[in-house]
């Protein structure tokens, strides 16, 4: 925690805060920051690190729902739409364009099953031919008109399309090609957002790995690692636990049977050849049973997502073998003329969608949009409890502002500012084209005695966030980096540990970077990034030892990565890009 965070928590009073957040995901993270914004004093807590939850599980896409115009959504898709190309302007750090490709397999096929499906019918429509195609991304594109940032869609014959995706399977008829967008690192925008509230407001408070340890008469008290305690009574809570809802509003007195949670695994492949081929497009295909999947370059690796199963257990969910072996059979079914095997898998992960509770019969077929019911104050709990069904990655903004507008009204209160066109975290401030950026880079570089090149990927990583970075003073220099990890300096980690609300090695090495997740990380390298946090944030020699061990146990047990002697990424043929 940060000297300034705790002071605001030595100065923290019963009757302080206005509104409580439970859950530091996306959504949670997102109306903190709308609310602060709008001088509501929000203390936002989590019994783990801020976006560790499902806001770190998804395809990491930010798209507009094409599916679900399927199902006669169209208010989602427009909101999703809009939301996305807001994002594009906000969060331009990590947020980019993505043409995308869908291979189509007939003309006119699953024209009737998709009506079923637009009037109710709760099975799956089945392979959606060139016809249904067409119209589909016309209304995508229509959908998706207001603040537009990217190309219209455009459909090609076969020729053409195994032009552009040679790989692809010869049992196409024509393509589809439309734009969406892709996230580089949700899991630090999370961060930002909730760094973005507290810059906002001197009062509000941020808590990561706070458990709840006890409710009594509207006061809530929270334990946090280091044993110490604080107590609110809030006048409002907000209950963005995500899968968690039930269990927490139990505890509040406000039991609820909210979600029905779906899970999504996904795969990362080291596949240059895959890679190179996509030519920066993803796929976005049927697999042979229906559903719906993708492939796409994510920092230099293939992204291979997504599954929709039904589950109701977010402490333990890890992408299983049936689900890798369903991934790699879809590819190949896809791809003939590539090779994939489990050999060039570095990393997976899964994570359970806060659902509402349905009785679809396809998840696929669950409604990805939002809904803030509300528990009202009962004997022994004075306050109301809104909690965050729903929602989409992509919506979290409108969504917050669709909730802090109920609970300013609630308080009695007015908006003062709107997040609409407001930059997130190292969005403030971007260049804007490419003289700009070389400005930028050239002024960075000078402040932070680094080569261009360096500036300009540490900007790609952190947004102009990274300005701070090079002029804070460090101990370490930037020319000291990684063991297997080259692109990462010591003194970025250090920088990190120092100034980013960490707590546990966890949190620099799959949230404030991704460096576990591009499969970069070996165990040379982690003892390297322990020591450099344990200095800064005063571990002992026996806490650093149990922090590198979790993070071997969490990359084992949950995303299939065992740490070696070198990086589970071990591929250089094809120039890994510094990111964005």
């Amino acid at each position: 925690m940060t000297p300034d965070l705790q002071q605001r928590f030595s100065n923290l009073g019963e009757n302080d805060i206005d509104v409580l957040i439970i859950g530091a995901g996306i959504n949670g993270a997102g109306l903190f920051r709308d609310l602060s914004l709008q001088g509501v004093n929000c203390l936002i807590v989590d019994k783990a690190d801020f976006g560790s939850g499902t806001s770190a599980a998804p395809s990491r896409l930010i798209h507009g729902g094409l599916k679900y115009l399927e199902t006669g959504e169209f208010g989602l898709v427009a909101q999703s739409t809009l939301e996305r190309n807001l994002l594009l302007k906000n969060a331009p750090h990590c947020v980019e364009p993505l043409p995308t490709f869908i291979p189509v397999f007939s003309w006119t096929r699953g024209i009737w099953a998709a009506i079923r499906t637009l009037f109710g019918s709760k099975t799956a429509p089945r392979s959606r031919g060139a016809v249904l195609i067409k119209i589909g991304l016309r209304l995508y594109d229509f959908f998706g008109s207001r603040d537009q940032v990217m190309p219209r869609h455009r459909l090609i014959l076969k020729k053409q399309a195994r032009k552009e995706m040679p790989h692809i399977t010869p049992a196409i008829v024509a393509g589809g090609i439309y734009y969406d967008a892709k996230i580089s690192r949700p899991e630090r925008l999370v961060y930002e957002l909730v760094r973005d509230g507290l810059d906002a407001n001197a009062r509000s408070l941020a808590a990561n790995f706070a458990a709840l340890a006890a409710v009594s008469q509207g006061r809530l008290t929270f334990r946090q690692p280091d044993g110490r305690e604080f107590t609110v009574a809030p006048k409002l809570v907000v209950n963005a636990a995500g899968p968690w809802i039930d269990h927490v509003n139990t505890l509040l007195g406000a039991p609820s049977r909210l979600i029905g949670g779906t899970k999504g695994s996904h795969i990362l492949l080291d596949h240059p050849e895959l890679v190179r081929s996509l030519n920066g497009h993803m796929i976005y295909f049927e697999a042979d049973d229906g559903r719906i999947c993708l492939v796409y370059d994510y920092l230099g690796l293939a992204l291979v997502g997504s599954t929709d199963i039904p589950a109701g257990d977010p402490d333990n969910v890890s992408c299983e073998e049936p689900e890798t072996e369903y991934f790699l059979e879809s590819i190949r079914s896809l791809l003939p003329t590539l090779r994939f095997d489990r050999d060039q898998i570095v990393y997976s992960y899964s994570g359970i969608r806060p659902l509402p509770a349905s009785d679809a019969t396809a998840p696929g077929l669950i409604s990805r949009d939002h809904s803030a019911p509300v528990k009202e104050p009962e004997n022994g709990r004075p306050f109301p409890v809104i909690s965050l069904v729903g929602g989409k990655w992509t919506t979290f903004r409108g969504f917050a502002e669709e909730v802090a507008d109920t609970v300013l009204s609630r308080l009695q209160r007015r908006r003062s500012q709107s997040t609409r066109y407001l930059a997130i975290g190292g969005g403030k401030a971007f260049p804007a084209d490419a003289e700009q950026r070389n400005a930028w880079i050239g002024d960075a570089a000078a402040r932070g005695g680094v080569a261009a090149e360096r500036a300009d990927e540490l900007l790609s990583r952190y947004g102009t966030t990274a300005v701070a970075l090079l002029s804070s003073p460090s101990s370490y220099s930037d020319e000291q980096r990684l063991a297997g990890a080259p692109r990462y300096s010591l003194r970025e980690i250090d920088w990190i540990a120092r100034n980013e609300l960490v707590v546990h090695l966890s949190d620099i090495v799959m949230r404030r970077t991704t460096l576990a997740i591009e499969g970069r990380l070996t165990l040379e390298g982690l003892q390297e990034i322990a020591g450099v946090a344990g200095a800064a944030l005063g571990w002992s020699a026996e806490r650093t030892a149990s922090e590198i061990q979790d993070v071997v146990s969490q990359l084992s047990r949950f995303h299939g990565q065992a740490l070696t002697g070198k990086p589970a990424a071990e591929s250089e043929k094809a120039p890994r890009p510094a990111s964005g």
